[in-house]
């Protein structure tokens, strides 16, 4: 009985992490079309034009490695706070006073140093893999 509870809880919590993860590409598949379809109507591209469509396209690319793996990687959400940083830091410099600049550049400086502390970690302390006869995988509770 508790089995059967559990592996349709296991059911249902995959069923709602994938429609999620549908809505979420669904809404930024619109977004990029909209986005697209603002610059060939305007007949110009920004380069905020382009960082917008480069997270567009992490956010894709993040939803993919989550199908792929069941995993979400911690690097690609720094990567995109990084690129929205540089975004606002690109489209807002010239109404913020340098102390908001500062903030702002520092912001992404740790957000860098951050994705190099968990390269760093999972290079040097790889996760281990689970095996065929652990279904639980390894146990972390160490």
């Amino acid at each position: 009985m508790v089995k059967r509870i559990r592996t349709s809880g296991k059911r249902s919590a995959t069923v709602i992490e994938d429609l999620g993860l549908l809505v979420i590409l669904f809404a930024t598949v619109v977004a990029a079309g909209q986005e697209v379809w603002h610059m060939a109507a305007s007949g110009s591209v920004r380069l905020a034009d382009l960082l917008l469509m480069f997270i567009y396209l992490e956010v894709v690319a993040m939803v993919h490695a989550y199908w792929q793996s069941g995993q979400m990687p911690v690097r690609m959400p720094l990567y995109i706070a990084m690129v929205a940083l540089a975004r606002y830091l690109i489209l807002d410099m010239k109404g913020m006073d340098e102390w908001r600049i500062l903030a702002v550049a520092g912001a992404i400086l740790l957000l860098g140093l951050a994705v190099l502390v968990v390269r760093f970690g999972h290079v040097r302390f790889p996760y281990e893999t689970p095996s065929a006869d652990d279904p639980h995988g390894p146990d972390t509770r160490n």
